[in-house]
């Protein structure tokens, strides 16, 4: 008798085992993965000395190039340190230089709770450091008519309706909070200052065929389709699917 294989939902632990090794199965997948990684650890030379944490780690492998980062995930999961929300966190104050977060924030159901964890948290000249969907004219109409995530530049509130952790989500809330609505943000969160937000990766990921596709392009077309993201980088205000942004604490 043939047994008939379980479809598993976005929010069973399993489905991000599921990802991680698919990520890994897809050279092409991987090099985007190991690229956006690679711009973490870089930033690392910048920090003051502190702990550094990872949010939403789930089936990634940043800590196979910041070995003493802690990663951690709301759901618990194989290699990661430790479980819990981002909006309530067992940690203590001012005693990290870095939260790393990898397309996390449009998940967290209020986050403004997290902002307020972060600020918390967070040495001064520490910083969040966060890789998010964007919001341009070219990743609308991707997200709005191929992404099986809610995308809702049009929401009047950044808190997300639900309570799955990944099925749960709204991919604009990076652009409404830091900017429709960055005089909000600074009001609430006066010591956290935003530093870096910048559009890019237009067509890399969507040719990669994501967790879900196969991939458009073999594992040696990434440094050809890589220079001319880099050459059509000015339009990437236009065009591009994801954001680097980056928030400093200022002060105490």
């Amino acid at each position: 008798m043939i047994k008939e294989k379980k479809e598993l939902s976005l929010d069973d632990p399993e489905t991000t085992v599921q990802h991680g090794q698919m990520i890994l199965k897809k050279p092409f997948l991987k090099k985007i993965y190991t690229q956006w990684y690679n711009s973490f650890k870089d930033y690392t030379k910048t920090l003051p000395e502190g702990k550094m944490l990872e949010i939403g780690s789930g089936g990634g492998f940043l800590k196979e190039l910041i070995p003493d980062i802690i990663t951690s995930d709301i759901m618990p999961l194989p290699g990661c340190d430790m479980t819990f929300s981002a909006e309530e966190m067992p940690l203590k104050d001012n005693e990290f230089s870095a939260i790393f977060m990898l397309n996390v924030l449009h998940h967290i159901p209020n986050c403004e709770n997290f902002f307020k964890e972060a600020e918390r948290m967070l040495l001064p000249g520490g910083v969040i450091y966060m890789i998010e969907p964007a919001n341009t004219l070219f990743s609308r109409f991707i997200y709005k008519n191929f992404h099986h995530e809610p995308f809702m530049p049009e929401s009047k509130v950044w808190q997300i309706a639900g309570t799955g952790p990944l099925s749960d989500a709204n991919g604009a809330i990076p652009w409404l909070v830091f900017k429709r609505d960055y005089a909000t943000f600074e009001k609430m969160y006066p010591n956290l200052k935003l530093v870096k937000f910048q559009e890019h990766t237009p067509y890399k990921y969507l040719l990669s065929g994501g967790l879900t596709m196969k991939s458009l392009v073999p594992s040696w077309g990434f440094g050809l389709i890589d220079l001319m993201e880099k050459i059509t980088s000015p339009i990437a205000p236009f065009n591009g699917m994801f954001n680097t942004i980056i928030v400093k604490k200022i002060s105490k």
